[in-house]
């Protein structure tokens, strides 16, 4: 009674003409002397199911009942086109491959590249406060690295997520991890500032295509029951990624034995060699992706149907062999595949004259191709499905990024404003031929007179002197960091190998003033100027995501993705207003590490959601394009928090209370995807 129902409720398919496939689920029967040596020596009563009398249903009787519901629904429907059906078909397909072996080492491999995009985010903050004193940056020059890291990652998203529709996903994942491993290697030992500035935009442009395809590319391997939560799993290796940028600059960057030097001009000092490091995960995706095969579904959308066959088998027959079941045969004989639509770029390009004629009719049909594709019309995904969409992206990245900037430099404030509560003042102090041989640190020096003094071998950090008098002075071998010398006079003094340039002397009147073999670059200690907490933040708030991702992928797929990200924006909300309490650096680091735990889940959901809106045609195209526009929402959000540091803490809240408050609500707004399959 049970084969007889499985070969009904199968039976449905392959009827379809000579588009459809020939589709036969009742294998084959095997004589008794073909058994596999797998079942050798088992009766039929040990491979009875287990929950049979527990009178839980046999998981190919739940498969079996899906695949005739979805039929059902067909043939409710008036139309089906041929996206739709073949959407159908490949989720047949996909439930009878199986979810193992094959779909856990392509999590792997996947998992790493997203690795790899997470240490990106990671990198720049983690080496400026040693690279700004190796390549002694201004802070303009500051804000512009960490800026083009995300610009490069705006157009990348958006470049390579169009480019993964029309030449493949694994071939363009390859090729962006290929750019990164590169310009990694090439900005660790970049001396300009210039270079290394250009070669984290060209690793930032590569890697920043990686998100749209992992997904993309992973979503269309997977069944539907199995979607929801695997996408969350994969989510786990963006964590991943910043736990390991933090944990080995920790332990890389503080050992400054392990650099080298080639005279004055180039120095590898141990944050190029974090810099290196930085770029494993990436090479070993890219390693990993050799032996991957391209998605059968992006090949079956470009009418390559014997190439997706081949690849659907090989994942059949590896899940199959791997659970103790060779035997099992891939009997799918042909896939039906879309009519293929005429290239209309080939006619823009015959028809317009000139290269800039081309240029903007490729962009408006691009527009117009875009809109059209990935809001069907007649279909649950309109315009109005794409605009809330948005929102939730830009609500998602103007929060978390903003509050990722936002919780580092309070702290930050907070421990300048320690330091200077014990800045030491001196005032009207007179010091003649006294030898200075001790360093000077978090002093104020004001109407001071210092007459035939010296100054040699120390280090002078956070000094002022205000209204002083240097009469025949003598400076050497002196290193200085947030050291001034403001409407002093200065006569008859001789500055020797220091690093004080005119730059420092603020209003001041220079009198017979030597400067001899001045310092080139910034030459302050880095041991003591590494402060371990940076790692320490970074390292906290990455593990601290590790609950809500186990949470959010467990229930991902039992309560539905927009209750995942209605409810975690609304409680991420709730946690940001409660930032008011916060007046030290343990509660800071405690109420941020909550965030991250809390809002990971709604980040998660809104991964998911995406993928299952939109059709593989035009999956990772509408994907990166969401990327791109909330990269730049990042930027907004991290410029917008870090100016209100030291000023107020009210404004940054109230914008991210407000942001995800009106997410929570516009999520509710979306159609519930867990039940769709992928068109």
């Amino acid at each position: 009674d049970y084969a007889y129902r499985l070969r009904h409720s199968y039976g449905t398919y392959g009827q379809g003409g000579q588009d459809g496939y020939g589709y036969q689920t009742d294998y084959p029967p095997q004589e008794e002397d073909a058994a596999s040596d797998v079942t050798e020596g088992h009766d039929e009563e040990d491979q009875m199911y287990e929950g049979e009398y527990q009178g839980i249903p046999h998981p190919d009787e739940v498969k079996a009942a899906r695949r005739a519901a979805r039929a059902k629904a067909r043939t409710v429907a008036d139309v089906v086109s041929d996206q739709e059906e073949l959407a159908e078909q490949y989720e047949d397909i996909m439930e009878d491959c199986g979810h193992g072996r094959f779909q856990w080492t392509l999590f792997v491999v996947l998992g790493l590249a997203l690795m790899a995009d997470s240490v990106e985010c990671f990198v720049v903050a983690l080496v400026l406060p040693s690279a700004e004193k190796d390549m002694c940056l201004s802070h303009a020059e500051k804000g512009m690295l960490g800026l083009i890291v995300f610009l490069g990652m705006m157009f990348g998203a958006f470049i390579w997520g169009g480019l993964a529709d029309k030449v493949g996903r694994r071939k363009c994942l390859i090729i962006v991890l290929a750019m990164n491993c590169i310009s990694a290697f090439f900005s660790s030992f970049a001396q300009g500032y210039g270079f290394f500035l250009f070669f984290r935009l060209v690793s930032g442009i590569g890697i920043g295509g990686s998100v749209p395809i992992v997904y993309a590319y992973f979503s269309e391997f997977l069944q539907m029951d199995k979607r929801g939560e695997h996408l969350s799993w994969l989510c786990m290796f963006w964590m991943m990624g910043g736990i390991y940028a933090s944990f080995t600059a920790w332990g890389i960057i503080p050992r400054y034995g392990w650099g080298f030097s080639m005279g004055t001009e180039f120095q590898f000092h141990s944050w190029r060699v974090f810099v290196l490091v930085c770029a494993l995960p990436a090479i070993a995706a890219f390693l990993g992706l050799m032996f991957m095969p391209e998605s059968p579904r992006f090949l079956l959308e470009n009418a390559k149907h014997d190439e997706a066959w081949m690849i659907l088998k090989q994942v059949h027959d590896t899940n199959w062999r791997a659970k103790g079941e060779p035997e099992r045969v891939f009997t799918v004989t042909h896939i039906k595949t879309p009519k293929t639509q005429e290239d209309e770029f080939i006619e823009i390009q015959t028809a317009t004259g000139t290269a800039f004629q081309r240029w903007v009719v490729r962009t408006l049909t691009l527009t117009k191709l875009f809109h059209l594709q990935t809001c069907p019309t007649g279909g649950v995904f309109t315009l109005r499905k794409l605009n809330i969409s948005l929102l939730l992206f830009l609500v998602v990245y103007f929060s978390f990024y903003g509050l990722s900037v936002w919780f580092p430099d309070m702290i930050k404030h907070l421990q300048h404003e320690e330091y200077e509560s014990k800045v030491k003042v001196f005032n009207r102090e007179k010091v003649e031929q006294f030898h200075f041989n001790f360093s000077l640190e978090n002093q104020v020096h004001k109407e001071g007179e210092y007459i035939n003094d010296k100054f040699i071998n120390i280090e002078m950090k956070s000094v002022k002197f205000e209204d002083s008098l240097f009469e025949d002075c003598y400076f050497e071998n002196i290193r200085s960091t947030d050291t001034i010398f403001e409407n002093c006079t200065i006569r008859s003094t001789v500055f020797y190998d220091t690093d004080l340039y005119e730059e420092k002397f603020i209003d001041c009147t220079l009198e017979n003033v030597t400067f001899l073999h001045n310092k080139k670059g910034c030459h302050l200690d880095y041991e003591e100027e590494n402060d371990v907490l940076i790692y320490l933040v970074s390292f906290l708030g990455s593990l601290a995501v590790l609950p809500g991702n186990i949470i959010s992928a467990l229930f991902m797929d039992k309560i539905g993705r927009i209750k995942i990200i209605g409810g975690s924006m609304l409680i991420s909300a709730g946690c940001t207003f409660f930032l008011f309490l916060s007046f030290s650096q343990a509660a800071i680091i405690a109420w941020q590490c909550l965030f991250c735990g809390v809002s990971v889940a709604a980040w998660n959901g809104i991964q998911v959601i995406t993928v299952e809106l939109y059709p593989a045609s035009k999956r990772a195209t509408a994907f990166g394009v969401l990327n791109a526009i909330c990269k730049f929402a990042a930027i907004l959000g991290s410029s917008i928090f870090a100016s209100f540091v030291g000023i107020t803490k009210v404004i940054p809240i109230l914008l991210s209370f407000g942001a995800l408050v009106g997410g929570g609500v516009l999520a509710l707004k979306l159609p519930e995807t867990r039940e769709k399959v992928l068109l």
